[in-house]
């Protein structure tokens, strides 16, 4: 949906951005509520294709199990922020929590191949409804002189997410089995459901609206959201595949990459999340897109112990900063009665980079290999940066334009 001209605000000026308050109460608990939505899904996530390959499957199914995830997770989507704008927000997380806690319990008590692609997707439609809503209540809470910054530190929790929960999850399966790692992930949706009960979740007094299919996009954010999307195609690969892939050519675990990538995510969203507000995200499509080009030809071309540790810390700088900057870019003209719609749509193109990306992935490793995938998926980043040339570097939601003043 549009939001009007009215909405649309100039980067503010950096007296203003010193100024605000950032830190709150509210902000803090989402933050860790987000840390428990994102520990729940990637410590399933890294360790699914394992779980698959134990009920039977190969790569290719692994992929199919990301995309189908990822399909469910784009239909849900629009719905979820449709549902947001009206208002709601306690009910939308604590149904999403529910149902991430009741899905890992469902690969326990279920472990046949196909009712585990069925059982993914219902945890794709949780993950819809929980980060859709911690999205949104962040956007609610944090002040617009500082959203970008904001921003960059509640996506933090996915980066610490990303640190523990491959690491969590690689061992649990490894020391105590698929059971102890499933029964984990569904302990820790519970925590996220204590920690939320504990937060002043706000429901704007906005008209309602009627459901309309023609408007559940918001066009506002389509911009930064399919720079997103065609991004997303590289992280899809990786999260998916650079487990397998290290444990089939002896290097170090999964879950080395993952803690390398994310020291470095956490280190760019303290050290750069306030320069979106101030220089605009023009600097990290560019760079980051760089970097995950870089990560992955080390990766196809030469695999070895230092390239790999390389590899996963430009991957953590490429995420870290290119995920908060287009997310703040598609959000931040949002107004209270879009900001749902807003943050799904975003997360819609998330998910369809994601899912597309797994499940080229996967049929591309089952037909040309390891090194030939990682190569191929390279040029996504190419392809991300040429979206955000023709078009979303002249959107009016572009932070750049607005400072550039052109």
């Amino acid at each position: 949906m549009h939001s009007t001209a009215d909405s649309k605000t100039v980067a503010p000026a950096k007296t203003a951005s010193t100024s605000a308050r950032l830190w709150t109460r509210d902000l803090v608990l989402i933050i860790l509520v987000n840390l428990c939505v994102f520990t729940n899904h990637i410590m399933s996530l890294s360790t699914f294709p394992f779980y698959i390959k134990s009920l039977g499957g190969t790569e290719a199914a692994a992929g199919m199990c990301a995309a189908a995830f990822s399909l469910v997770a784009v239909v849900v989507r629009p719905f979820v922020g449709w549902w947001l704008d009206n208002g709601a927000r306690r009910v939308v997380l604590v149904a999403g929590l529910v149902l991430m806690g009741l899905a890992p319990l469902g690969y326990v008590f279920v472990p046949v191949l196909s009712a585990a692609i069925a059982i993914r997707m219902l945890h794709g439609v949780g993950l819809s409804l929980s980060n859709s809503t911690t999205a949104t209540v962040a956007s609610d809470v944090i002040c617009r002189p500082r959203f970008a910054e904001g921003m960059g530190y509640f996506g933090m929790a996915t980066a610490l997410a990303s640190a523990i929960a491959p690491a969590l999850g690689l061992s649990l399966m490894e020391g105590l089995g698929f059971r102890a790692l499933y029964a984990a992930a569904a302990a820790i949706a519970a925590i996220g459901l204590v920690l939320f009960s504990l937060v002043h979740a706000p429901r704007p007094n906005v008209p309602k609206k009627r459901l309309d299919l023609r408007t559940i996009i918001n066009r506002d954010a389509l911009p930064a959201t399919v720079t997103m999307l065609v991004f997303m195609f590289t992280f899809g690969a990786l999260e998916n595949f650079v487990a397998i892939f290290a444990a089939q050519r002896s290097l170090p675990s999964g879950s080395v990459y993952f803690i390398a990538m994310s020291a470095m995510l956490l280190l760019v969203r303290v050290t750069l999340g306030k320069l979106v507000d101030r220089r605009g995200e023009a600097f990290f499509v560019y760079t980051c897109n760089a970097a995950m080009l870089v990560a992955f030809l080390l990766l196809a071309l030469a695999p070895n112990v230092v390239t790999y540790v390389v590899s996963a810390m430009l991957a953590g700088y490429a995420f870290g900063e290119l995920e908060p900057s287009l997310q703040s870019m598609a959000v931040h003209t949002a107004t209270s009665q879009t900001r749902g719609s807003a943050n799904s749509t975003f997360l819609c193109g998330y998910d369809i980079g994601y899912g597309l990306g797994g499940g080229v992935a996967g049929a591309l490793i089952t037909g040309v290999g390891y090194s030939a995938m990682w190569a191929t998926m390279s040029l996504a980043c190419v392809a991300s940066v040429a979206v955000y040339v023709a078009w979303a570097r002249r959107s009016d939601t572009s932070f750049s334009k607005a400072l550039s003043g052109r």
